[in-house]
């Protein structure tokens, strides 16, 4: 089955996220290339979604930080249900980022066939801008030199 997104090829419809005070920074980093991820500054665990209390040692000093957008697939699925008419079908996945075993994000994967995804595959991120321009889309594609 032919799954392929790719960045700029804008699905029909996302979804605006509602953004607020503890995740605007994970929703505009794109802006700058830059994957935002909530870190505690007691623990110095790393959680997601955002909260405004780490969940590891409850402390309020937690925020934002740069992650380094690399990670490896996790689980994935190939989405067929044309929820909006006229989408192709679309890569979910479970990426794991490589700051903490167990940070996960729920994404997209893009710029490959879903035959070619494997568990484990090596992935970086990649932004889609929001046609409003104030949210970007983190999405993963396979990282350089990855192979299923």
């Amino acid at each position: 089955m032919t799954a392929r997104t790719t960045v700029g090829a804008v699905l029909p419809l996302r979804l605006k996220p509602y953004v607020d005070a503890d995740n605007s920074a994970f929703w505009s980093g794109g802006a700058d290339g830059a994957l935002m991820i909530h870190r505690c500054r007691s623990c110095g665990s790393w959680f997601h979604p955002p909260a405004p209390v780490c969940r590891n040692c409850q402390s309020l000093e937690v925020g934002p930080e740069r992650a380094s957008g690399r990670g490896t697939v996790a689980s994935y699925t190939v989405n067929v249900q044309p929820w909006i008419p006229g989408s192709e079908p679309y890569l979910i996945a479970w990426v794991e980022l490589a700051e903490q075993p167990g940070l996960r994000l729920t994404t997209n994967l893009v710029d490959v066939e879903a035959e070619d995804v494997s568990l484990d595959m090596p992935v970086e991120v990649v932004f889609e801008p929001h046609p409003d321009g104030d949210v970007w889309y983190p999405l993963f594609r396979p990282a350089p030199g990855a192979t299923a």
